[in-house]
């Protein structure tokens, strides 16, 4: 693969996964908001910037031409169904054989065979009714979006992530199938790892049709 589409790139997430994917020798498409654009001047002469919304089906159908995959940061920012919006118009768009991988947290179960400590459950119920009472996120957008991922027949991958932090790499963060194995009992991953693991998928058939949780590699106890 030569070209990849990075979908939410001006975050923190999403300026790691551009930084890997450079040294991997990747052509990046890169789609951020308008106001946002200023973020990734680091990246000035490597990438093809394509400024807008990420739900926003002609900016997508744009940026994702000619590529061979598509990491999309899934953020259900405000109540309008940006995530699921932004996950329908990847999944329309992208190529046939493309790589479409996701990010979210581990409160996304794909098959509802995770299990989760009374604090996570706790934080998400608490989290989710405050950001949505606000207006500034809703957490159940993130679910719908993933389960349209899930009943897709695309070529997807759903890395769900734990707690992050800032921090040099630890390398190829672990995974599992579901949440609860004690392998995850640390439930924190460098940002930084969280994107090179995004990156990684690409080229990691045994992850389609997976949704992997993560903990760093450093942090596995």
């Amino acid at each position: 693969m030569s070209r990849i589409c990075i979908v939410g790139a001006s975050g923190k997430l999403g300026q790691y996964m551009i930084a890997h994917a450079l040294a991997k020798g990747y052509q990046i498409h890169a789609v951020c908001r308008a106001k946002s654009v200023g973020k990734l001047a680091r990246f000035k002469g490597q990438i093809s910037i394509y400024p807008g919304d990420t739900d926003d089906r002609a900016v997508i159908q744009r940026a994702v031409q000619g590529c061979d995959a598509v990491l999309t940061v899934l953020v259900p920012w405000g109540v309008s169904q940006y995530a699921t919006r932004t996950a329908q118009a990847v999944l329309d768009f992208a190529a046939p054989q493309a790589r479409l991988i996701f990010s979210c947290g581990w409160h996304i179960s794909k098959d509802g065979k995770d299990h989760y400590t009374w604090q996570l459950k706790t934080f998400v119920a608490i989290f989710g009714f405050v950001a949505r009472l606000f207006r500034i996120a809703d957490l159940a957008d993130q679910v719908r979006a993933c389960d349209t991922i899930f009943s897709s027949e695309r070529r997807w991958t759903v890395v769900r992530g734990s707690d992050l932090e800032e921090g040099p790499s630890q390398g190829l963060p672990i995974w599992r199938e579901h949440v609860g194995d004690p392998a995850l009992a640390s439930n924190l991953t460098r940002r930084t790892d969280f994107a090179l693991f995004m990156v990684a998928a690409i080229d990691n058939p045994a992850l389609i049709h997976q949704a992997p949780a993560i903990v760093g590699a450093g942090e596995v106890v």
